[in-house]
């Protein structure tokens, strides 16, 4: 294999390792404390907030373009927020008040839940299921009662019920159709069996069959851009990649944005990437589990020094879970282009607690 990739699987590949090296040095050489990892949270949190509000606002002015931040960043601010709640409980045990600072992160929660649901459903099922994780994860490392009992059960139910609902009232209301979970389920149904039709008759162990593209003869068979790293970085480093840019747009219903993403890998990566894949996001769930058990034990011998490590893995593993899951087996989009690149990061976030340097 060169070390100049030569198509996007191999690309994909290489930023991962990247990545992952990357990441390990960090979390090795910043010194990770607590308060830290609070801060960072923090202002990473109130920097979302403030993004997704403005590209929300921009969807309501005419005049205005919006960018749905919400895509590439929504598993971020997942990973900010739940670092930040799973914080709240270790500094509460070293005795600090943290009243005022809990309300300021559920408000943050709440904002980002209403700026980001009105961008996207895609994100405010990403958003509620990964708060479903975090919380039960959350629950577990510290021992607290169990987040699943049925009048919370109901409660959510009825909160997502209720927040859907909205958003249909709404789009009827400002005849904004952007706005409709109906809208949106219809054309699910619309595309979704011609689609996987499509992936199951063409896709193969390494690709697809020649020409089964939408480009027809430019088809490469596999590695096609259907699932790619952003353009923008295809583009920066000239590499001899298919970008068709404004093919993935007009035909991304078929492929590149209702399919669930197994489909889509499946078909431009084929049948055996998309096994190793599947393998490898459940073995770093593993992995992230049997480490958050780790930190635990060690911190309830009374080891103080990794708890700014395990609230950053909470929230990565958090965040990992929720974005596999919408993203695999939900919508294509949740993993693809700069998606990609932020899967590809929470994964490095977590693998990279394998390795711990201690200082002498």
């Amino acid at each position: 294999m060169p070390l100049i990739a030569e198509t996007h699987l191999q690309y994909i590949i290489e930023v991962a390792v990247i990545l992952q090296i990357g990441v390990m040095f960090i979390l090795n050489l910043v010194p990770l404390s607590l308060s830290l990892v609070m801060m960072m949270a923090l202002v990473l949190g109130v920097g979302f907030t403030v993004m997704f509000g403005f590209d929300a606002m921009f969807l309501l002015l005419p005049g205005f373009s919006h960018n749905e931040f919400t895509h590439p960043f929504g598993s971020l601010a997942l990973l900010v927020i739940v670092t930040a709640l799973a914080a709240l409980p270790m500094m509460k045990e070293a005795g600090i008040n943290i009243k005022n600072l809990r309300n300021f992160i559920i408000l943050l929660l709440v904002l980002i839940t209403i700026t980001g649901g009105l961008m996207h459903r895609s994100f405010l099922l990403l958003w509620l299921l990964g708060l479903l994780i975090g919380f039960f994860l959350i629950s577990k490392s510290f021992r607290q009662q169990s987040v699943f009992t049925v009048k919370r059960i109901a409660l959510i139910i009825v909160a997502v019920v209720a927040g859907f609902g909205s958003l249909e009232i709404l789009s009827r209301v400002l005849d904004m159709t952007i706005f409709s979970p109906w809208l949106r389920l219809m054309r699910i149904e619309h595309y979704a069996l011609p689609s996987i039709n499509m992936v199951i008759q063409n896709a193969t162990l390494t690709g697809h069959h020649l020409g089964s593209c939408f480009w027809g003869d430019a088809c490469q068979g596999g590695s096609d851009g259907y699932i790619s790293l952003p353009i923008s970085l295809i583009i920066l480093f000239g590499l001899p990649f298919p970008v068709f840019y404004g093919v993935l747009v007009s035909k991304k219903d078929v492929i590149d944005y209702m399919l669930p993403g197994i489909f889509g890998v499946g078909f431009d990566f084929g049948y055996l990437a998309l096994f190793f894949l599947l393998l490898w996001c459940a073995g770093l769930v593993f992995l992230g589990v049997r480490m958050l058990y780790g930190y635990r034990k060690q911190r309830e011998n009374g080891d103080k020094s990794y708890l700014g490590r395990e609230a950053i893995l909470l929230g990565s593993l958090t965040a990992f879970i929720a974005q596999s899951l919408v993203g695999l087996f939900v919508m294509n989009r949740s993993i693809n282009g700069t998606a990609l690149l932020t899967f590809l990061l929470l994964s490095a976030l977590i693998l990279g607690h394998v390795v711990f340097i201690k200082n002498k």
